[in-house]
Order: structure tokens, then sequence, then C-alpha cells
């Protein structure tokens, strides 16, 4: 008994010295990730065996959850500093050849060195569709400038027919353009600081508010009388029913979907310089907007205006487009470091590299993104379909089949991973669709109507503009009403969606990046709650725009 004693406290001081040695390498072993210095994982013995390198093991993970309080990205790591040559005891047995890890065995420590060297990704994404819009930028450019040119000459040089024409479109169109400008970016403010400060009451308020404002919109076009407007006021009636359907419809979906909403907004109040994307973004439409104006005055003195008219307007669509991705992408990247990395990022740096590293890709997922969605909606009719036309059921069936690809392959969630670790479109999408597959969460994204309250937003705009300017064009020139309710809806919106592209980005970065970490502590148990509802059957979500179960067996 005696002897079994003494063995026992020798055991005891050995472990004991071991740890403290470990103590002492631990203060030699401090790195500074954010700078980008070597870590070294190591602790306790190098082969890791016996009781000293498993406590080196645990001694190493708790240090690792000990973040420093002013730069989380600090971690404190015990390194391989031996102060002595280690002398393998022969009660131990001999040392092993180590296998190269796998992905799924690297430490934490090489998994936080492998996700900021990502975090920094260098490279350009989707070069070819940078180089395309790039290209149709320059044309655009080129041809707004040619277009203004011979405005200009057509009041100088050109003939007392068209020296009328001209200056009637200049007199009773450019000033009703120009001020449905400025007060589609006055209301895309107002809406904006509106959603941040009430969240709750604005979703509630836009839905309905939409409905009203298109409805009056279509009556007052109706009340002229005129062929043109009438046309314009059945499409927007016809809108506004459609409207009011949908905020019946998803009624159930408000409450989940105002939660998510306020809680991520909160991270918006530590960056105070978070909305001067947008300034800049809205500054440059609208002076784009001006320039555009005048060159469609010019295309009334070329050849074929109609198509030069609908030429500029695609382009016009498309560069508004990517400037609310840029906005997007910006946003995505600062809220999206708070949440994975507690970073306090620089918006200056996220907005510059928007502009270049990423602007591949806001130029692709601004061309498919609006058409996917449109998609998405009629996937959505297709899969409540329920009769038994055989017919029906296998186009529904192809339909759902080709949608199921188009979104894995493509959707709005991307842009978070797209400005987090520099992914381009696609892998971004395959990748932010297999954590929310992983995470079980295609539901609650699938029902999320986050990118609808900011359409019905930006449809509320329009109509405000089109109930302004149209009174005012019917005022002073009748024949003008149509085509300038039109346009001013279209400036409308598009100036709206900028301005909604920071709530949509902090959802966007809220679901993402909780389907990566769903332990963060920045994380409450909304999602959590809700998964566990739709699990019980005590929550009802809608039919998602996939195939059904009953197919795929």
């Amino acid at each position: 008994m005696g002897a079994t004693d003494h063995e026992v406290e020798r055991d005891r001081e050995e472990r004991n010295e071991g740890e403290e040695q470990g103590r002492e390498g631990g203060g030699m072993g401090e790195r500074d990730v954010e700078k980008g210095e070597a870590v070294d994982g190591g602790g306790g013995d190098g082969d890791g065996d016996g009781d000293g390198g498993e406590h080196g093991r645990e001694f190493h993970m708790s240090m690792m959850q000990r973040l420093n309080p002013t730069n989380p990205l600090r971690i404190h790591v015990i390194s391989q500093v031996p102060s002595r040559a280690a002398t393998p005891s022969p009660a131990q047995p001999p040392l092993q050849p180590r296998s190269t890890p796998t992905p799924q065995e690297l430490s934490p420590v090489c998994v936080q060195q492998q996700s900021l060297i990502t975090l920094n990704s260098r490279k350009y994404t989707n070069k070819m569709s940078l180089f395309l819009f790039c290209l149709h930028f320059v044309l655009a450019i080129g041809l707004v400038g040619f277009l203004v040119f011979k405005g200009v000459q057509g009041l100088i040089q050109a003939s007392d027919r068209v020296k009328r024409k001209e200056m009637r479109v200049l007199k009773f169109f450019l000033p009703q353009v120009e001020a449905a400008s400025l007060l589609s970016i006055t209301l895309a403010f107002a809406w904006q600081k509106a959603f941040r400060v009430w969240p709750n009451f604005m979703v509630h308020f836009i839905m309905w508010c939409s409905f009203l404002t298109s409805l009056s919109a279509g009556i007052l076009l109706i009340c002229f009388q005129k062929a043109s407007t009438d046309g314009v006021g059945v499409c927007l009636m016809g809108f506004a029913i459609g409207n009011g359907l949908y905020a019946c419809w998803v009624t159930q979906r408000i409450g989940f979907c105002t939660k998510v909403l306020v809680k991520s907004l909160e991270p918006v109040s530590k960056f105070p310089d978070l909305n001067q994307p947008t300034y800049w973004m809205l500054g440059v439409g609208f002076l784009w907007m001006s320039l555009w104006i005048i060159a469609v005055l010019g295309a009334l003195n070329f050849y074929f205006p109609p198509l030069t008219i609908i030429a500029l307007v695609l382009s016009l669509a498309w560069t508004a487009e990517v400037q609310r991705n840029v906005v997007n992408l910006t946003v995505s990247r600062v809220i999206s470091l708070y949440y994975l990395r507690g970073m306090q990022s620089s918006t200056k740096f996220c907005f510059q590299r928007a502009l270049t590293k990423n602007l591949g890709s806001a130029c692709l997922g601004s061309l498919f993104v609006p058409a996917i969605e449109a998609l998405r909606i009629v996937a959505r009719g297709l899969n409540l379909l329920e009769g038994e036309d055989e017919f029906m059921f296998s186009c529904a069936h192809c339909c759902l089949n080709v949608m199921q690809f188009i979104f894995s392959c493509g959707n709005g969630w991307a842009f978070v991973q797209i400005a987090a670790y520099g992914k381009g479109f696609v892998k971004a999408s395959k990748d932010t669709w297999s954590l929310f597959k992983s995470q079980e969460m295609e539901e609650i994204v699938d029902s999320d109507i986050t990118s609808s309250i900011c359409f019905l937003t930006g449809v509320c705009s329009g109509s405000i503009c089109v109930i302004m300017v149209a009174a005012w064009t019917f005022k002073v020139h009748q024949p003008f009403t149509a085509t300038i309710s039109l346009l001013a809806f279209f400036i409308g919106y598009l100036m709206t969606r900028i301005a909604m592209a920071l709530p949509h980005a902090c959802v966007s970065c809220y679901y993402v990046c909780y389907a990566e970490n769903p332990d963060n502590r920045l994380f409450d148990k909304t999602i959590k709650d809700r998964q566990s509802l739709i699990k019980s059957g005590r929550d009802v979500v809608v039919p998602t725009p996939r195939v059904p179960r009953r197919f795929t067996t």
C-alpha cells in the first residue's frame, strides 16, 4: 500500500509540472490574428498522448473561448515552447507517425485562419458579367451623350416644327419627371428611416398603403377619360386588387417577419455611417436620371424613337439594380462580419470592395435575381394547384423541377456570402442554400416576406409619384399624362428600392449568418422557436416553390 501511494503521488507531481510548463509557454503564444500573424495551435507534448497532452488540449480549447473584449479577433493561444527536451517515460508507448488531418479534423485555430483568409479575398468575382456591364455602361454613356447633343442641336438648328416639338417636351415633360425624381428620393429616405425606427408598424402600414395608393392612382387615371390613361389606370387597379389579396394571404406570416426585422436592424445603430453608400447611389442616380431624361428628349429627334427609348429604359433598369446591389453588398459585408467575427468594419472600405472586387457578382445578380423572383411567384401559384387534370400536374411538375434547380444556383440570399467571402454568384447561391438545408431552414426562408415588403414599398412610392405628376400634367398638357405617369412610377420604384436595400440586406445577413453559426450569442431563439412550431404542427407555412415529396418518391 505504501508503494502504491508513492506512485500515485509521483504521477500527480508530474502532471502538475506539465501544467506549469503549459502556462509558461502560453504567455509566449499570443498572436494577433487580425494582423495576419501565424498562430501555433499546439499545447503540451508534441504527440498529444497521456494525461498531460489531453489536459493541454482542454486548456487550449478553453483559452480559445476567451476573446479579447476590445478586439474579438485577438486570441490567446498556447504555443509549443518547451523549456526542456521532452524525454519519453518508459511507461509511455512509442510515438506513432501522425497522419494528415482531414478538414473535419482541423483544430478551431486552423478553421479560424482559413476563414480569415477567405474574408480578405482579393480576386474579382464574375469577371465576364463585370466586363459586360462595363461595356454596356460605356455604350450607354456614349448613347446618352450623343442623344443629349441631338436634343441640343434640335433646339438650335432644326426646323421650326422640330423646335416647337422639342420645346413642348422640354416645357411640359422635363419638370414633372425631375419633380418625380426628387419626390422619390425624399420618399425613399422617409421609408427607410421609418422602417428603422418603427419596424413593427411599417410592415403593416406598407402592406395596406401600397394597396390604397396604387388603387387611388388607378382611379385618378381612369377619371381623366382618355384611352391611354384608362389603360394605365386599369393596370394599376388590377395590381391593387392583387396586392390586397396578397396582404390577406400573408397575414399569418407578418408577425414572424416583424420579429426578424426588428432583431436584424439592431446592429445598424453600431455603424453610424452605414447609410452613406445609399446617399452616394441615390445622388449618382439622380444625376444620371437627369441626363437620361434629356437623352429621351434627343431620342425624339433620332431614328426609331420607340426602340431607342426602350433601350434607354432597359439600360436604366439594369444600372439602378446594380446600384441597389452595391448598397446590398456593402451593408451585407459590414453586418455579416459583425455577426460572424464581431468586427467593427469600415463602411468606406466595404463600399470600395463592393464597387471593385464584387461588382461583377452585383451585375450578374442584378440580371437574374429579379427574373428568379418573378418565376418564384409563378412557381408558388403552380405549387398550389390541386386538381385532377393530369396535364396540369405534369406541367406543374416540370416547372417545379426547373425552379428547384434555379433556386439552388441563383437566389437573393447569395449576396451575403459574396460580400463576406468573395465568392462568385452561383457558388454563393449553392453554398447558402446548402446552409439552409443543413439547418432545416428552407421553409422559414421560403415563407419570408421581407423582399415583398421592399417591393411594395417601391410600388407605394411609384404610386404617389403617379398621383402627383398625373394631376400636374393633365392640368398643363394632357397628351403627356399617360407617358409621364408610367415614367414617374418607374423612377419612384427604382429610387425607393435602392434605399430599401439596407433593411433587406440586414434581414438576409440575419438568416444566412444564423445558418452558418446558430450558437452565436448575437442570435436569440426566434428562429429556433419557429422551427419547433413548424415541426410540432402548431405553425403553418405556405407551400414552397419546389417539387412536392409525392413527386420525388
